[in-house]
């Protein structure tokens, strides 16, 4: 889309989300449940679906339409995050969305902000009543794991949407490099530890013909936007990169004792974007990472003519590269640890294991009836067994019990499902990703992995153990608590409003730097001041008040 007519549209959409707002359509009375001919509820529900997945015929969809009554009538999107959230944007502005949504966080989720203001207008219906008296296993969920509890209720104390919990170990690390072993043992390089180390790294993957075919076509370091975590991994050579997002992109807070604070106006961040520039100037990083979606990232990183990609900064390979690939291209890529910088650092940001982003929402157009059936089929995902279906699909198709000589992925525990590699498995298996809503560690270290990393069912024990290099490289004090501390109703809009611009703005002056259109050296103080004239000071003495707030809560 062109930059005034996407800007244009940005406008529109916030312009009708503000009118909506200022109606009362969202205040009516509770909406009449609405029947098939089967007799089942219909409840129209809003959630992502790729080219593999077909909801109407999903055999999940099945399961839960004949055990809760639902007959479910589906709207779409794609994975592609950024259409994603603008079709759920005009929905809502128009004031046509549906009963349920129900998404994917590393897709597109709702937010603090915006659950609070669909709260505040009535669109989003309160939870706490229906689950406390028709969900006791999520009722039991939000009693015994108190982050899950914070991160729920809002400061009003109503619980007007859910986020997805799924504790996982690798997630709390995202910003890991993933770099080609097979290149690395062809050219005789170890496994770079150090910024100018990955720097040597690179020039031999771009000049040395590591893929063999003698044509300059490798590419050193590639991400996606949608996915990318190379702004960050790369950073934390220089300074520590705040929590942002599991499926990439950076947050602005962090913490000095108590005091709310953010490294990117820092001397130290400078030199991060610095570094990151050099590597950019010399062609070691493509100028795609920074442009290019999913698919894109997908598309290059199984090129069936060759092996591409030297590196790729992400959670995890097979968002670059098929698992189980024919020519074994995904085994050849191993993480990389923390880079260590000119001063000694070496920082790799700490994320919660789970989603920070809201994913099942009722909405004021459900009835009572369609309200009732959700949020008792929600309740049976909180099972062990209703997630082992909806996970993972039926039993013997998705996944069978463990056997004779099953290890767990903590080898001290009993093994409780052995999961169906993705290669083997039946497309349009599963609910997968959208119904991860009770993954607790002890559920997720309980399923079989092979002992062999490189095994596609080996995968997670692979992630595993890459994981372990990041662990303990995190700094615990820096760390800000985003889902646990809510923002003040009095002021969501506003601070939702400053974070939108402020994180435009960084993005923005930080491609800016690395790219080379402004130079870091005579432009850096014009970005910086240029901070507060978007609200920088301001953004940090609201999250001080909600810090403040919620450390007295404690």
């Amino acid at each position: 889309m062109h930059p005034l007519r996407k800007t244009l549209a940005t406008v529109t959409i916030a312009s009708a989300l503000l009118a909506a707002g200022c109606t009362s359509d969202a205040k009516n009375d509770a909406a009449k449940a609405e029947y098939g001919a089967d007799g089942k509820i219909i409840i129209d529900t809003f959630a992502p679906a790729n080219a593999d997945l077909n909801l109407d015929t999903n055999p999940v969809t099945k399961v839960m339409s004949d055990k809760f009554k639902i007959q479910f009538r589906w709207q779409t999107t794609t994975f592609d995050a950024g259409p994603a959230k603008e079709k759920r944007q005009i929905a809502l502005a128009s004031g046509d969305y549906p009963d349920l949504f129900m998404l994917i966080p590393w897709v597109d989720g709702f937010s603090q902000a915006d659950v609070l203001k669909l709260g505040k207008q009535g669109v989003a219906v309160p939870l706490e009543t229906l689950i406390k008296e028709n969900a006791p296993n999520i009722q039991k969920a939000l009693d015994t794991n108190q982050t899950l509890k914070a991160m729920s209720t809002a400061p009003d104390g109503h619980i007007y949407a859910l986020p997805q919990w799924s504790d996982c170990f690798h997630c709390s690390y995202p910003n890991k490099l993933w770099i080609n072993s097979a290149w690395l043992k062809k050219l005789n390089l170890p496994v770079p530890k150090t910024t100018e180390e990955l720097r040597t790294v690179l020039r031999a993957f771009k000049t040395q013909d590591p893929n063999g075919n003698g044509k300059a076509d490798e590419i050193p370091m590639t991400a996606d936007v949608q996915d990318g975590h190379l702004i960050d991994y790369l950073m934390g050579a220089f300074a520590y990169p705040p929590a942002g997002a599991n499926n990439g992109g950076l947050g602005l807070l962090t913490l000095n004792g108590d005091k709310v604070s953010t490294p990117v106006n820092t001397a130290d961040w400078r030199e991060g974007l610095k570094y990151i520039h050099s590597l950019f100037a010399e062609g070691l990083i493509d100028q795609a990472a920074f442009t290019q979606n999913a698919e894109a990232l997908q598309a290059i990183g199984n090129n069936k003519d060759a092996v591409m990609i030297g590196s790729a900064p992400l959670l995890h390979p097979a968002i670059f590269v098929n698992l189980g690939s024919k020519d074994g291209r995904d085994k050849q890529y191993d993480a990389a640890p923390p880079l260590t910088g000119p001063g000694g650092k070496n920082y790799s940001g700490l994320n919660y294991p789970s989603s920070s982003t809201f994913t099942f929402l009722l909405t004021n157009k459900a009835s009572k009836e369609a309200q009732v059936a959700a949020i008792k089929m929600l309740d049976y995902i909180y099972t062990t067994e209703g997630t082992d279906t909806a996970v993972m699909g039926p039993e013997g198709v998705g996944w069978t019990k463990p056997g004779t000589g099953d290890v767990a992925l903590d080898n001290s525990v009993q093994p409780q499902y052995k999961r169906t590699p993705g290669s083997e498995a039946p497309k349009n298996l599963s609910w997968d990703s959208m119904a991860q809503y009770n993954l607790t560690l002890a559920y997720r270290n309980a399923a079989v992995v092979p002992m062999d990393i490189y095994a596609e069912a080996g995968y997670e024990r692979r992630l595993f153990q890459a994981t372990k290099l990041y662990e303990g490289h995190d700094d615990k004090a820096q760390f800000f608590p985003t889902v646990s501390v809510w923002t003040d109703p009095a002021v969501s809009a506003e601070i939702a409003t400053l974070k939108t611009n402020l994180d435009n703005y960084v993005s923005q002056g930080e491609l800016a730097f690395i790219t080379g259109s402004k130079n870091i050296d005579t432009d850096w103080d014009a970005y910086v001041k240029g901070l507060d004239g978007v609200g920088l000071k301001r953004y940090l003495e609201l999250n001080q008040k909600d810090y403040d707030r919620y450390k007295a809560q404690k």
